[in-house]
Protein backbone atom coordinates (compact mmCIF):
# COMPACT_ATOMS: atom_id res chain seq x y z
CA UNK A 1 0.00 0.00 0.00
CA UNK A 2 2.79 2.70 0.72
CA UNK A 3 4.80 1.58 -2.51
CA UNK A 4 1.29 2.77 -4.20
CA UNK A 5 1.04 6.01 -2.94
CA UNK A 6 4.34 6.32 -2.64
CA UNK A 7 4.08 5.71 -6.76
CA UNK A 8 1.30 7.95 -6.63
CA UNK A 9 3.35 11.12 -5.17
CA UNK A 10 5.87 10.75 -7.65
CA UNK A 11 3.61 10.72 -11.25
CA UNK A 12 1.52 13.61 -9.15
CA UNK A 13 4.88 15.52 -8.59
CA UNK A 14 6.07 14.61 -11.96
CA UNK A 15 2.89 15.85 -13.38
CA UNK A 16 3.04 18.88 -11.48
CA UNK A 17 6.71 19.79 -12.35
CA UNK A 18 5.58 18.78 -16.29
CA UNK A 19 2.74 21.30 -15.74
CA UNK A 20 4.97 24.06 -14.05
CA UNK A 21 7.39 23.71 -17.09
CA UNK A 22 5.12 24.12 -19.59
CA UNK A 23 3.40 27.16 -18.27
CA UNK A 24 6.89 29.16 -17.67
CA UNK A 25 7.84 27.93 -21.51
CA UNK A 26 4.31 29.33 -22.56
CA UNK A 27 5.14 32.41 -20.40
CA UNK A 28 8.22 33.24 -21.63
CA UNK A 29 6.78 32.68 -25.74
CA UNK A 30 3.69 34.84 -24.89
CA UNK A 31 6.02 37.75 -23.87
CA UNK A 32 4.64 40.81 -24.79
CA UNK A 33 7.00 43.15 -26.86
CA UNK A 34 4.95 45.28 -28.72
CA UNK A 35 6.30 48.98 -27.06
CA UNK A 36 9.53 47.61 -26.47
CA UNK A 37 11.12 50.33 -28.73
CA UNK A 38 9.69 52.66 -25.81
CA UNK A 39 11.18 50.36 -22.90
CA UNK A 40 13.87 51.80 -20.75
CA UNK A 41 14.82 49.20 -18.91
CA UNK A 42 18.16 47.11 -20.16
CA UNK A 43 16.96 43.97 -19.33
CA UNK A 44 14.30 44.24 -20.85
CA UNK A 45 15.91 45.39 -24.63
CA UNK A 46 18.46 42.04 -23.41
CA UNK A 47 15.41 39.83 -23.16
CA UNK A 48 13.81 41.15 -26.40
CA UNK A 49 17.56 41.03 -28.70
CA UNK A 50 17.57 37.20 -27.17
CA UNK A 51 14.12 36.22 -28.07
CA UNK A 52 13.53 38.48 -31.71
CA UNK A 53 14.22 36.91 -34.81
CA UNK A 54 18.20 37.93 -36.46
CA UNK A 55 16.23 39.67 -38.54
CA UNK A 56 13.61 42.01 -37.08
CA UNK A 57 14.30 45.72 -37.98
CA UNK A 58 13.58 46.75 -34.04
CA UNK A 59 17.26 45.13 -33.77
CA UNK A 60 19.06 47.93 -35.40
CA UNK A 61 17.53 50.97 -33.16
CA UNK A 62 17.55 48.89 -29.87
CA UNK A 63 21.43 47.26 -29.65
CA UNK A 64 23.02 50.69 -29.52
CA UNK A 65 20.72 52.02 -27.79
CA UNK A 66 21.03 49.44 -24.82
CA UNK A 67 24.69 49.39 -25.41
CA UNK A 68 24.73 53.05 -24.52
CA UNK A 69 22.28 52.32 -21.63
CA UNK A 70 24.81 49.97 -19.93
CA UNK A 71 27.92 52.09 -20.66
CA UNK A 72 26.25 55.03 -18.73
CA UNK A 73 25.22 52.21 -16.18
CA UNK A 74 29.02 51.40 -15.84
CA UNK A 75 30.09 54.99 -16.01
CA UNK A 76 27.71 55.99 -13.18
CA UNK A 77 27.98 52.92 -10.56
CA UNK A 78 28.82 54.14 -7.12
CA UNK A 79 30.17 50.74 -5.71
CA UNK A 80 33.12 49.29 -6.95
CA UNK A 81 31.69 45.79 -6.21
CA UNK A 82 28.82 46.30 -8.07
CA UNK A 83 27.94 42.27 -9.84
CA UNK A 84 25.39 44.17 -12.39
CA UNK A 85 28.43 46.39 -13.51
CA UNK A 86 30.71 43.02 -14.17
CA UNK A 87 27.07 41.60 -15.87
CA UNK A 88 26.90 44.52 -18.51
CA UNK A 89 30.66 44.61 -19.25
CA UNK A 90 30.23 40.94 -20.30
CA UNK A 91 26.88 41.44 -22.22
CA UNK A 92 28.47 44.40 -23.97
CA UNK A 93 31.40 42.47 -24.77
CA UNK A 94 29.12 39.91 -26.19
CA UNK A 95 27.70 42.23 -28.35
CA UNK A 96 30.33 44.10 -29.64
CA UNK A 97 31.14 40.77 -30.62
CA UNK A 98 27.94 40.20 -32.84
CA UNK A 99 27.84 43.10 -35.08
CA UNK A 100 25.27 43.58 -36.77
CA UNK A 101 25.62 43.82 -40.90
CA UNK A 102 22.30 43.68 -41.65
CA UNK A 103 20.52 47.38 -43.58
CA UNK A 104 17.49 47.96 -43.18
CA UNK A 105 15.32 48.29 -46.10
CA UNK A 106 15.06 51.67 -45.51
CA UNK A 107 19.16 52.15 -45.50
CA UNK A 108 19.51 49.89 -48.72
CA UNK A 109 17.14 51.99 -51.24
CA UNK A 110 18.54 54.87 -49.48
CA UNK A 111 21.98 54.07 -50.84
CA UNK A 112 20.70 52.74 -54.40
CA UNK A 113 19.15 56.39 -54.36
CA UNK A 114 22.45 58.20 -53.33
CA UNK A 115 24.31 56.19 -56.27
CA UNK A 116 21.67 57.10 -58.80
CA UNK A 117 21.34 61.04 -58.12
CA UNK A 118 25.36 61.45 -58.08
CA UNK A 119 25.44 59.28 -61.77
CA UNK A 120 22.89 61.63 -63.21
CA UNK A 121 24.26 64.62 -61.41
CA UNK A 122 27.78 63.17 -63.56
CA UNK A 123 25.57 63.21 -66.75
CA UNK A 124 23.70 65.96 -66.70
CA UNK A 125 26.96 68.27 -66.10
CA UNK A 126 28.62 66.98 -69.37
CA UNK A 127 25.60 66.77 -71.43
CA UNK A 128 26.33 64.17 -73.24
CA UNK A 129 24.63 60.50 -74.32
CA UNK A 130 26.91 58.30 -72.43
CA UNK A 131 28.27 55.60 -75.32
CA UNK A 132 29.68 53.02 -72.44
CA UNK A 133 28.01 50.33 -73.82
CA UNK A 134 28.13 47.67 -76.54
CA UNK A 135 26.24 48.11 -79.58
CA UNK A 136 23.64 45.34 -80.28
CA UNK A 137 24.03 43.86 -83.53
CA UNK A 138 21.37 41.47 -85.01
CA UNK A 139 23.91 38.66 -85.53
CA UNK A 140 24.70 38.68 -81.91
CA UNK A 141 23.62 35.19 -80.89
CA UNK A 142 23.20 33.95 -77.18
CA UNK A 143 24.61 30.14 -77.20
CA UNK A 144 22.67 27.98 -74.86
CA UNK A 145 24.40 24.90 -72.94
CA UNK A 146 24.47 21.45 -74.53
CA UNK A 147 25.78 18.08 -73.11
CA UNK A 148 29.68 17.34 -74.67
CA UNK A 149 29.71 16.52 -78.31
CA UNK A 150 26.53 18.07 -79.02
CA UNK A 151 25.36 20.89 -81.20
CA UNK A 152 24.89 23.86 -79.30
CA UNK A 153 21.63 25.56 -80.64
CA UNK A 154 21.46 29.42 -80.57
CA UNK A 155 18.93 32.59 -80.47
CA UNK A 156 19.37 35.40 -82.53
CA UNK A 157 19.14 39.17 -81.04
CA UNK A 158 15.68 39.69 -82.62
CA UNK A 159 15.68 43.08 -80.12
CA UNK A 160 19.10 44.12 -81.25
CA UNK A 161 17.53 47.36 -83.81
CA UNK A 162 15.22 48.27 -81.26
CA UNK A 163 17.92 48.71 -78.54
CA UNK A 164 19.89 50.59 -80.53
CA UNK A 165 17.73 52.59 -81.45
CA UNK A 166 16.09 53.67 -77.55
CA UNK A 167 19.75 53.67 -76.50
CA UNK A 168 20.61 56.03 -79.26
CA UNK A 169 18.58 59.27 -78.17
CA UNK A 170 19.77 62.77 -78.75
CA UNK A 171 21.46 65.10 -76.57
CA UNK A 172 18.39 67.25 -75.49
CA UNK A 173 16.29 64.24 -74.71
CA UNK A 174 18.62 62.56 -72.58
CA UNK A 175 18.70 65.49 -71.38
CA UNK A 176 15.16 65.63 -70.38
CA UNK A 177 15.13 62.06 -69.48
CA UNK A 178 17.58 62.70 -67.12
CA UNK A 179 16.28 65.94 -65.69
CA UNK A 180 13.07 64.00 -64.47
CA UNK A 181 14.85 61.12 -63.12
CA UNK A 182 16.92 63.75 -60.94
CA UNK A 183 13.04 65.26 -60.21
CA UNK A 184 12.17 61.98 -59.03
CA UNK A 185 14.74 60.86 -57.22
CA UNK A 186 14.76 64.25 -54.71
CA UNK A 187 11.11 63.64 -54.90
CA UNK A 188 9.49 62.77 -51.82
CA UNK A 189 5.99 63.50 -51.76
CA UNK A 190 3.96 60.07 -50.96
CA UNK A 191 1.19 61.76 -53.23
CA UNK A 192 3.42 61.91 -56.54
CA UNK A 193 1.59 60.40 -59.30
CA UNK A 194 4.93 59.44 -60.70
CA UNK A 195 8.17 56.93 -59.24
CA UNK A 196 11.25 55.42 -60.34
CA UNK A 197 11.96 51.89 -61.26
CA UNK A 198 15.42 50.81 -61.81
CA UNK A 199 16.31 48.13 -63.53
CA UNK A 200 19.41 46.13 -63.16
CA UNK A 201 20.99 44.45 -65.36
CA UNK A 202 23.43 41.22 -64.41
CA UNK A 203 23.52 39.34 -67.29
CA UNK A 204 26.25 38.92 -70.70
CA UNK A 205 23.12 40.42 -72.93
CA UNK A 206 21.88 43.99 -73.84
CA UNK A 207 18.19 43.77 -72.95
CA UNK A 208 15.10 45.59 -73.51
CA UNK A 209 12.16 45.83 -70.44
CA UNK A 210 8.71 46.04 -71.30
CA UNK A 211 6.16 47.56 -68.74
CA UNK A 212 2.97 47.13 -70.05
CA UNK A 213 0.30 48.91 -67.67
CA UNK A 214 -3.66 50.29 -68.41
CA UNK A 215 -4.94 50.40 -71.55
CA UNK A 216 -1.91 52.46 -73.67
CA UNK A 217 0.06 53.20 -70.67
CA UNK A 218 3.27 51.56 -71.64
CA UNK A 219 7.35 51.77 -71.23
CA UNK A 220 10.13 50.61 -73.18
CA UNK A 221 13.52 50.82 -71.01
CA UNK A 222 17.02 49.59 -73.02
CA UNK A 223 19.77 48.07 -70.16
CA UNK A 224 23.48 47.47 -71.45
CA UNK A 225 24.42 44.36 -70.35
CA UNK A 226 26.08 44.82 -66.39
CA UNK A 227 24.57 47.94 -66.21
CA UNK A 228 21.42 49.68 -65.09
CA UNK A 229 18.70 52.11 -65.84
CA UNK A 230 15.97 54.08 -64.88
CA UNK A 231 12.69 55.52 -65.80
CA UNK A 232 9.86 57.33 -64.54
CA UNK A 233 6.24 56.21 -64.69
CA UNK A 234 3.03 56.35 -63.69
CA UNK A 235 2.05 54.84 -60.55
CA UNK A 236 -0.13 51.28 -60.64
CA UNK A 237 0.02 47.93 -61.80
CA UNK A 238 2.44 46.60 -64.44
CA UNK A 239 3.22 43.61 -66.14
CA UNK A 240 7.17 43.70 -66.97
CA UNK A 241 8.24 41.31 -69.59
CA UNK A 242 12.00 40.71 -70.89
CA UNK A 243 14.06 38.69 -73.04
CA UNK A 244 17.41 37.88 -70.68
CA UNK A 245 19.96 36.41 -73.04
CA UNK A 246 17.16 34.16 -74.92
CA UNK A 247 15.36 33.38 -71.47
CA UNK A 248 11.39 34.74 -71.14
CA UNK A 249 11.17 37.08 -68.33
CA UNK A 250 7.60 37.90 -67.07
CA UNK A 251 6.87 39.77 -63.80
CA UNK A 252 3.61 41.76 -61.99
CA UNK A 253 4.02 44.17 -60.20
CA UNK A 254 2.58 47.49 -58.38
CA UNK A 255 4.93 50.40 -58.52
CA UNK A 256 3.75 52.73 -55.62
CA UNK A 257 7.24 54.03 -54.59
CA UNK A 258 10.51 53.38 -56.13
CA UNK A 259 11.68 50.63 -56.84
CA UNK A 260 14.71 48.28 -58.34
CA UNK A 261 14.56 44.97 -60.05
CA UNK A 262 17.44 43.03 -60.61
CA UNK A 263 17.34 40.85 -63.73
CA UNK A 264 19.32 38.14 -65.02
CA UNK A 265 23.36 36.94 -63.88
CA UNK A 266 26.40 36.45 -65.56
CA UNK A 267 27.35 33.53 -67.43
Amino acid sequence: MKKQITSDMKNLLIFLLTLSFAGFSAQKKGKDYSNILKSKSIYEINAFLRDAHPDDPKRIILKPRVMEMMKEYIASAADPNDKKVKEMQEDLAMLKRKPSTKITFEEFNAKIKEKQIAKYRAILATNKVPVNYTKSNRQNVYVTATPAGAKAPVIVDTEADEFNMLMGMSSAEHKDKTVKILNSLFDNDPNSKEAIVMIENKSDCNIIVRMEGIGNTKYRLAVPAHDDNSVVVAKGNYLFTSIVCGAQYASQKTIQKPIMVALGSSK
